[in-house]
């Protein structure tokens, strides 16, 4: 295998191209079960019919896991939306409609969306108080069993040449609330500094799935709790600044 091109660098892992294949390599010291977690997962969501990469295979080199599975060649949306500004909007309502597509979908194999996010909160840089009153929000929410990626944003989701849709990156993915998962991609954008471009998502989500923005808005403190276990320091500061949000315009 060559691993001479780097595509992307992540914390505790590499991606890398070879051929027409991608290889994402893991550091040593991560979880075996995380791996595998990962590649079963994927490959459940390759049989609802969605347009990801394939997995090919997992493997192990020179000790470290590593998944292989198709290369897709293209531009992400977050690329295009770089190179043409003036399209932004554009893109942004694409995005929406293939996160909507992939909420269409039901995976029962896939782990609970409340289950996961529960775990997290239980980690929460937060005092007991404000983790039960989280607890107790998130179980008052209504349950859903729809497909959630979990860290949809533009750049992982790439256009092929043909103009076909390839959504990457399925490490984080979930069955649950649909608004849950609009809820993060919402603060992912706002992680970015990217106000603007936030807003124009919520609205374009909310108006696309008839969903009111009120109803998303009540999972972000809940969403940015479980999310701010990871991330670096200003990330976490960030996201715990939205769990004292209750009252939404």
């Amino acid at each position: 295998m060559n691993l001479d091109r780097v595509i992307a660098v992540r914390t505790a892992k590499t991606v890398y191209r070879d051929g027409d294949r991608c290889l994402k390599v893991f550091n040593p010291e991560y979880s075996k079960a995380d791996v595998l977690n990962e590649a079963l997962n994927q490959a459940r969501i390759e049989e609802t019919g969605l347009h990801i990469p394939r997995i090919r295979e997992v493997t192990v080199m020179d000790g470290k896991w590593t998944i292989v599975s198709d290369y897709i060649a293209g531009k992400t949306l977050s690329q295009l939306m770089q190179e043409n500004p003036d399209d932004k909007n554009k893109y942004i309502e694409q995005m929406v409609d293939i996160q909507l597509e992939v909420q269409s979908k039901t995976c029962p194999k896939l782990s609970k969306l409340k289950d996961k996010m529960n775990r997290k909160i239980s980690e929460a840089d937060l005092d007991a108080t404000a983790r039960y009153d989280l607890h107790s929000r998130l179980e008052g929410m209504p349950k859903h069993n729809k497909v959630c990626h979990g860290d949809f944003r533009p750049s992982n989701i790439i256009i092929t040449e043909d103009g076909t849709p390839y959504i990457i990156d399925w490490s984080h993915v979930t069955q649950g609330n649909a608004s849950a998962d609009a809820a993060r991609s919402y603060l992912l954008f706002c992680l970015k500094g990217d106000m603007e471009g936030a807003e124009t998502y919520l609205d374009l989500f909310c108006r696309k799935s008839g969903t009111s923005r009120q109803y998303v808005q009540k999972w972000m403190p809940i969403v940015a709790a479980s999310q701010s276990v990871k991330g670096n320091e200003q990330e976490r500061e960030f996201l715990l600044s939205w769990v004292n949000v209750v009252e939404y315009q």
